[in-house]
């Protein structure tokens, strides 16, 4: 049986598009019979990342995660995210010449920017010098692709991403009490996340935002007409998105967004800016809107129909999707093991 090795600083208890998309490919692999093993900060010392308490950082060198990596003795390496445990899969993979892949998810440098006076030139090239030792870096859209090809990031493959058919499904509209349409967003509460957007609409009905992050509790002041729910999970944020007219996603920085996906499967259209992520998933008068005008896009959405919305849903699995990422793995005949030596002290 063919082990992989899946390294990633972002893993549950975090709720988010990254750990929705490890932790359907982990389920698929494993059904498909690989033998999977998750590297993530419950497995060291951690602390919480600045601004964002919920989410852990791992206190973990090339030495801590060498002795467990090295027992499991991967034939594939993947790395998922640019973190401490990241960088130092990275520098394992570099002292042992072991070829590893590597996934672009999260735009860290436009996040950067907006809570601190940093170049975005100098946080690509921290990013360049990171994927340019991958075999292939995994993204999720054409578009991106393009984009880090221009910024020199190295060898980029396609590695779309799925839906859960079977939980996020229509039922009836509307929710007790609560004046239609029903607007959702579905999201960490955060800057990068452009919520205010969302919350400044001038559109009759009610707005529920879920989800968690540093900026819920002001919004929640400025904004007391709008329902702010918290996370939700499983079957309870299946029903509450499916009960809706019409989600928002007003964020101009994901590099692709599940929850659009999770929504049309629900057969609930979707308005957003004509930014990457929306412009690999949403299609004018088939699933939803776009436009730079987020209110003009959201009145065209209401209009479409939800089983449209479904129907391009449908089309979308995740087992598709950990095909595709299973492809471009580097799988090695000669795994990564106690018996292989290092080559190198460092790695640039």
């Amino acid at each position: 049986m063919k082990r992989i090795a899946l390294v990633t600083d972002a893993w549950h208890p975090q709720i988010n598009g990254v750990v929705t998309t490890l932790g359907h490919t982990v389920k698929n692999l494993q059904h498909l019979g690989f033998r999977v093993e998750t590297f993530t900060p419950s497995r060291f010392r951690s602390i919480p990342c600045p601004s964002y308490p919920e989410i852990r950082l791992a206190l973990a060198g090339r030495r801590q995660l060498a002795k467990p990596l090295l027992a499991f003795a991967p034939h594939a390496v993947h790395i998922a995210t640019e973190g401490p445990l990241g960088w130092a899969a990275r520098a394992v993979c570099g002292d042992y010449r072991f070829p590893f892949t590597s996934s672009y998810h999260t735009r860290f440098p436009e996040y950067l920017r907006l809570r601190w006076p940093i170049p975005l030139q100098v946080s690509y090239r921290l990013l360049r010098r990171f994927h340019r030792r991958a075999m292939r870096t995994m993204v999720a859209t054409a578009a991106l692709q393009s984009e880090l090809d221009r910024r020199g990031f190295g060898e980029t493959v396609l590695w779309s991403r799925g839906v859960d058919t079977a939980l996020f499904k229509p039922t009836a509209k509307g929710l007790p009490g609560e004046p239609r349409p029903i607007l959702i967003s579905v999201g960490r509460v955060a800057v990068e996340k452009n919520i205010e957007a969302f919350l400044q609409l001038d559109i009759p009905g009610t707005k529920y935002v879920v989800g968690d992050g540093p900026a819920r509790a002001e919004l929640s002041r400025a904004y007391p007409d709008v329902r702010f729910t918290g996370y939700r999970t499983g079957p309870d944020l299946a029903a509450l998105i499916a009960a809706a007219d019409l989600f928002v996603f007003p964020s101009r920085t994901d590099t692709f967004g599940v929850v659009m996906l999770e929504a049309m499967a629900a057969g609930v259209p979707v308005a957003a800016y004509p930014v990457d992520g929306p412009l690999a998933s949403v299609v004018n008068g088939v699933n939803g809107w776009l436009d730079e005008d987020l209110r003009h896009a959201a009145l065209q959405a209401l209009q479409v129909a939800p089983e449209s919305c479904r129907q391009y849903a449908l089309r979308h699995s995740w087992e598709v999707c950990s095909r595709q990422f299973l492809a471009h793995l580097a799988l090695q005949e000669s795994p990564l093991g106690p018996d292989r030596r290092p080559v190198a002290v460092t790695v640039s």
